[in-house]
């Protein structure tokens, strides 16, 4: 299915992916509207060219009237926290957005939707991962709600007339990046180039992502995959330690820090410390990253960096 000249709606429009996703639709030709409630999204990274409709999503009648042309819809909304302190509000809120997100499409008779999923979702398991892995286990709410979205939109698809692209995101990296590792470690060294705390052990090692290989492979499967439902993980064959993304920060921004650690496996709570998402069914589709994930790490410091000087 091609996406040009085509008519998107982008939930999360202005957030870091969605803003990223929103440029690509309009250089290829689509009519884009971009919704958000400018939570977690930046007014300031909206594309010229998009329309833009603030809109919170939990609002049943949010998107009344908004979907009447629409073509596909491309779901990145959400609370995106791993360690909020509101866990069962942040289930509600997401899966009470994608809820009313299917109700709207069913009003408007839209049948294509593309949605971003986690790979939380698996939990602790072996890697890599594979999409038919089970039981799937999510040790965080955030995990949690992703996984009772893909079961909502599982169950539309193969009961009604939807077609879904669910991806199963690695660590999606890029410039516009925030509240996440590499930022986190740029701003501390811009702070104090002497001293880096570092939480958890440094051990944490996953599969970093840029955000255009991201991009680039879910236009792929959308492009060459046509069941009711197809979920594919999207990542890299390759992983980077915590303490590898610190080294690299500190050499993209010339300094030598000691390193301090909060201690323990993991960041934080719900943080699963070590994933690498198996992508052989991507493969099979035709599609590899340009980028492993030390080189998405190393490209997207230096993005970041530009962004703050």
């Amino acid at each position: 299915m091609s996406l040009s000249d085509r008519r998107a709606l982008v939930t999360g429009g202005a957030g870091f992916i969605g803003s990223h996703l929103a440029e690509r639709l309009l250089a290829d030709g689509s009519d884009v509207l971009l919704v958000d409630d400018l939570s977690n999204g930046d007014r300031d990274r909206i594309p010229d060219g998009a329309e833009f409709l603030e809109a919170d999503l939990t609002e049943p009648t949010a998107l009344d009237g908004h979907l009447d042309d629409v073509d596909v819809v491309f779901h990145l909304a959400a609370s995106k926290h791993v360690d909020t302190d509101r866990p069962h509000g942040q289930f509600d809120d997401n899966t009470r957005m994608t809820r009313n997100i299917l109700e709207a499409m069913a009003d408007a008779d839209v049948t294509e939707i593309a949605y971003t999923s986690t790979s939380t979702v698996y939990g602790e398991a072996p890697r890599p991962t594979p999409e038919d892995y089970a039981p799937l286990e999510p040790i965080s709410a955030y995990g949690a709600s992703k996984l009772a979205d893909e079961g909502l939109l599982s169950a539309r698809a193969h009961s009604h007339d939807l077609t879904v692209w669910n991806f199963r995101f690695a660590n999606v990296v890029g410039p516009r990046l925030r509240g996440a590792v590499i930022p986190d470690f740029i701003e501390k060294l811009r702070d104090d180039p002497e001293h880096l705390t570092i939480l958890g052990d440094g051990r944490q090692e996953k599969s970093y992502l840029h955000v255009e290989d991201c991009l680039d492979a879910m236009f792929h499967v959308v492009d060459h995959a046509n069941a009711a439902m197809n979920t594919y993980n999207l990542g890299t064959r390759t992983t980077t330690s915590v303490d590898r993304i610190a080294t690299i920060v500190a050499e993209e921004l010339g300094v030598d820090p000691d390193r301090e650690y909060t201690g323990g496996e993991r960041g934080w709570t719900g943080d699963v410390p070590k994933m690498r998402l198996s992508i052989e069914k991507l493969s099979a589709l035709g599609w590899e990253p340009s980028l492993s994930s030390d080189e998405a790490v190393r490209r997207s410091t230096r993005e970041i960096i530009e962004e703050f000087q």
